[in-house]
């Protein structure tokens, strides 16, 4: 079925289930072969990417709405959530249903709260629903062109990354359990978009005393295997308190 009959079917309903006029739109970050990437969906019959969102049910807060949303798009549940901006500028969505009947649920004025979510890759199994052709990690490196204002929303969740970087336990979200130096500075330069020397990343990260060296090294490579390290959570979140007090 075409996308615009399966909201046509769907508007009617929407009306007595959700909030009018506020959606939530959710900036999914994950990490893996060290490069940040970013959950994207494409809607039936659509060429461009979006970013996975929806409505308010009544009965819910803002929070376990944007919970509910990604737990349907990921299968994980207790994800770590940062509500980060408010996106309300005028015909920021309704351009994108032209063509579609006034009355319709989805051609209201949004305004959308923006959420952005630390996720561990190993927790995700991605789900294409039925309004979705693809739902896909992208790297942040090199995206495609996004519908709406939904790269806006994306750009300012990195700027909300970068500046929250000392204060939030974006390490601890986005590597696994046991991980290398490089791949821990390597996530700190792709959000800060800089590259960082490499002693000093090393020498400011052990002195916060937020890491335990593992006696275990990253087998494979040509090089020497680096040493695995782990965040110790409750060190992690003392420090967070009063921020990783550096500048980077």
């Amino acid at each position: 079925m075409e996308l615009k009959k399966m909201l046509a079917e769907k508007s009617k309903e929407n009306y007595g289930i959700y909030l009018p006029h506020l959606s939530i739109d959710c900036v999914v970050f994950g990490f893996q072969d060290a490069s940040l990437k970013v959950l994207a969906v494409k809607l039936k019959d659509q060429p461009l990417w979006g970013l996975p969102g929806g409505y308010i049910r009544k009965e819910e807060s803002m929070d376990q709405a944007a919970s509910r949303i990604l737990q349907e798009r990921t299968g994980a549940a207790n994800i770590y959530l940062q509500q980060f901006r408010v996106f309300g500028d005028l015909n920021r969505s309704e351009g994108f249903f032209d063509g579609y009947d006034d009355d319709l649920w989805h051609k209201q004025r949004y305004v959308s709260v923006g959420y952005y979510a630390l996720v561990d890759f190993s927790d995700v199994t991605l789900v294409t629903d039925e309004f979705s052709d693809a739902c896909e990690w992208l790297d942040v490196g090199n995206l495609p062109e996004f519908m709406m204002d939904h790269r806006l929303i994306l750009d300012k969740a990195l700027s909300a990354l970068r500046k929250q970087l000392n204060y939030k336990p974006i390490g601890l979200r986005l590597l696994p359990a046991k991980f290398t130096m490089p791949e821990l500075q390597k996530l700190y330069e792709i959000i800060l978009g800089k590259k960082l020397n490499r002693g000093n990343f090393y020498r400011k990260m052990l002195r916060f005393g937020i890491l335990e060296k593992l006696n275990e090294s990253r087998k494979g490579g040509a090089h020497k295997a680096p040493d695995l390290y782990r965040f110790e959570p409750e060190k992690y979140k003392d420090a967070l308190r009063n921020g990783l007090q550096s500048e980077w």
